[in-house]
């Protein structure tokens, strides 16, 4: 979408000043493309980015609306350049980088404030303005592909066709903001915007409470990544966009993660849900999960039972022992199939009458798009792994899924009528669509049924599915796991057939899942307790993080990077991918109340209760100036250290130990004394190898070699667990041998 060129008066006040003869340059440095000029104003200090024969990009790294800057100590170094300016309001220490890399040049900007006096701050202008021949008019051709959407990355990615100016990713560290924002009471929510010509960062408006006096607050820093070229497909930017957000994040700095015994979580996990009353209800003779702990109204849904019960069975497979619970689940698993439409239906059929209507999909009948899927997906999953009752439920159920997805010609509404296929709502928002990424997760299934029964007319209706995706660019993200299960549908059908389309859409299908995450950690307010680096939010539009959708996610992943380890996966997503699971393998224990403090957890709950002392996952975390676990306490995702432990412990010595890597790895072999595997990512990052005791037994001496690194030190001993940093994209090898000094 091109832009309109609208102009505010402090945009044309820099205008003015910058064709002004008094504002010669204090710097400037020449790049393989570029040039970057650093200019100081009356009011500010910018940098002027200049490509030939293209745009000119004003990038203003101070202001003050005092018009009184002036330039003390500077320092030019041999990347960059140090200024300390001044104003009547306050001190300013800017530090600036510039980096020539050929095909990616970067500009950063970090930008300190000390206010003279306490200050409010009822406005800050956009930090970056666009300019052709130095004035605004018609000649510049926009395209702004992404943007901050509430709390997520503060990116602005978008590209100028003319004049040719390239594609350019705006990154703000928001991080740098926390101490901003925990004393003036603000958000970073939707502080980095598309509009045009003025676009970019503000510091979010501080009018009720004042910056300090004498303090210093990080106001920006800013990365800046320009890349020749304009992408002319959406399957180009999401390429593009994804090579200069790994570029830049391998620039960010990045906070550690947390080791959790994740074993021992599982089993109090286990024990909650197997004695607390309040996850259960109890329905003509069978035991069902209820959706929230102590919610007894709303009848039991199968993906809340399938959601619990496939990473159970994967945990039991893991420990070699089955839990009770997987019994009592798959007991009740039939009961929701209703043979009159010939498919599972979301609400238990025979506990229907408790739906009380109170929203549009709490009534009898009522589809959410993705909600009939996402149980197939999982009864498919099942199926595949030998479970008869899944296989049986899952093949019942085709006939009606493949009658929806043609009724709708593959393109999903929000909500329709089981019986009747009437839309009961058809967009999130006017002008929104449906369930975009819908079609991929139908794929999924549809690739399953194929592999469950070999007939060829499942693969070519997915096929049939996937052509409606072809120009939703980065509106295809409607729910976060269900486009991660599509982009690994979209490579197997790659692998299959040999279609680069298949590959391209695989690519922007992650695309879009690295434009909904949060590159940067809150730690003001509530958020001081949650580390929220590289979460990823539930919908496109979710004002909180969500554990279940992370770790579905988590497990796509996993899936997706061991299929494209023979494919020709581009290094920025294998870098991303692998970056956000070691994340998300630390942050998602921190959902469970009991590793909260009491006053960051919501008083009123929408549905059920919450038991602070119960290991059951909080839904929601929100911003740090909003208690979290208002939605509920989340018994779907109560699974979720069940589906990471056997994706990231590995048992070797005959079970007297454990190794634990919080990167994903593939081509596993165990032989005699050692374990030899493959850490997926890339090798300019490094991932958590553990090794500890799980037993009384043997003492044993660990050695770890890596294909690029030798022989690897011990970064942490504590107890019986030795800690390794291991780079990406190698082999490792893990050797044991008896301790002869034990």
């Amino acid at each position: 979408m091109e832009e309109k060129n609208l102009l505010s008066p402090w945009a044309a006040c820099l205008i003015a000043q910058l064709a002004g003869k008094s504002t010669p340059a204090i710097a400037e440095k020449v790049l393989s493309s570029r040039s970057i000029r650093v200019v100081l104003t009356q009011d500010s200090l910018v940098a002027v980015v200049n490509k030939a024969g293209g745009a000119q990009l004003i990038f203003r790294m101070v202001y003050t609306p005092a018009a009184d800057l002036t330039l003390g100590a500077r320092q030019t170094e041999e990347n960059g350049y140090s200024y300390v300016l001044r104003s009547s309001l306050g001190c300013y220490q800017v530090v600036i980088r510039i980096a020539d890399d050929g095909d990616i040049e970067t500009l950063r900007y970090t930008v300190n404030f000390t206010p003279e006096m306490d200050l409010v701050i009822p406005y800050w202008p956009k930090d970056i303005l666009a300019l052709t021949d130095g004035r605004i008019n018609g000649d510049v051709v926009p395209k702004i592909h992404v943007e901050q959407q509430g709390m997520r990355s503060g990116v602005v990615y978008f590209s100028i066709e003319r004049p040719d100016t390239g594609g350019i990713l705006y990154l703000q560290n928001v991080s740098v903001l926390n101490d901003y924002c925990e004393d003036t009471g603000v958000s970073v929510a939707d502080t980095v915007r598309g509009g045009w010509p003025e676009l970019g960062f503000a510091p979010p408006t501080a009018k009720d409470k004042p910056l300090k006096g004498g303090k210093t607050y990080g106001i920006s820093d800013a990365f800046v990544a320009f890349a020749d070229g304009v992408p002319d497909s959406q399957f180009a930017v999401a390429r593009q966009f994804t090579r200069l957000l790994a570029h830049v994040y391998l620039l960010l700095s990045k906070p550690p993660t947390t080791y959790h015994d994740y074993p021992s979580i599982a089993e109090k996990v286990l024990a909650g849900l197997d004695d607390h009353k309040g996850c259960w209800s109890h329905h003509h003779g069978f035991d069902y999960l209820n959706a929230y702990v102590c919610d007894y109204q709303t009848p039991p849904e199968i993906m809340v039972q399938l959601a619990v019960l496939l990473p159970t069975l994967e945990y039991a497979d893991w420990a070699g022992r089955r839990p009770a619970l997987a019994a009592k689940l798959e007991a009740g698993l039939a009961t929701f199939y209703d043979a009159n439409l010939g498919t599972v239906r979301r609400w238990l059929p025979a506990a229907t009458d408790q739906l009380d209507g109170s929203e549009e999909h709490k009534k009898e009948l009522v589809m959410d798009s993705w909600y009939l899927h996402h149980p197939l997906l999982n009864l498919s999953r099942m199926a595949l792994r030998g479970d008869e009752t899944a296989k049986k439920l899952f093949l019942q159920s085709l006939d009606y899924a493949i009658k929806v997805g043609r009724h709708f010609k593959y393109q999903w509404p929000i909500f329709y009528k089981m019986d009747t296929l009437e839309v009961v709502k058809a967009e999130a928002a006017p002008g929104d669509g449906g369930e975009k990424d819908v079609p991929g997760i139908y794929a999924h299934v549809m690739l399953q049924a194929w592999e469950l029964t070999g007939k060829r007319t499942y693969f070519e209706e997915a096929e049939r599915a996937v052509k409606t995706m072809a120009s939703e660019g980065f509106d295809l993200f409607y729910q976060a796991n269900n486009t991660a299960f599509s982009a690994g549908a979209m490579l197997r059908m790659w692998k299959e057939t040999g279609h680069e389309k298949y590959l391209d859409m695989s690519y922007l299908l992650m695309a879009n899942i690295f434009k909904n995450v949060a590159l940067w950690d809150c730690h003001y307010g509530y958020g001081k307790h949650f580390p929220l680096f590289f979460a990823i939010f539930p919908l496109n539009d979710a004002p909180y993080t969500a554990v279940y959708e992370e770790v579905e996610v988590l497990a796509a992943v996993h899936e997706y990077l061991s299929l494209a380890d023979t494919a020709p996966l581009p290094r920025s997503y294998a870098l991303l991918l692998a970056e956000f699971v070691r994340y998300a393998v630390g942050r998602l224990p921190h959902y469970y109340p009991a590793l909260l403090p009491p006053d960051m957890v919501a008083e009123a709950v929408k549905t059920g209760e919450i038991d602070r002392q119960l290991w059951v996952p909080l839904e929601d975390i929100n911003d740090g100036w909003e208690k979290s676990g208002a939605v509920g306490q989340e018994v779907y995702g109560a699974g979720f250290p069940l589906a990471v432990i056997p994706r990231h412990y590995f048992a070797i010595a005959g079970g007297d130990y454990l190794l634990f890597i919080d990167y994903p790895i593939t081509d596993y072999l165990k032989e005699d004394r050692q374990l030899r595997f493959k850490v997926l990512g890339d090798e300019r990052l490094s991932c958590l190898l553990c090794v500890f005791k799980a037993r009384e037994g043997r003492q044993l001496t660990i050695e770890v070699t890596g294909r690029r690194q030798g022989i690897i030190t011990p970064q942490t001993v504590e107890a019986d667990r030795k800690g390794f940093n291991v780079s990406g994209d190698q082999y490792i090898t893990v050797k044991w041998r008896e301790n002869n000094n034990s």
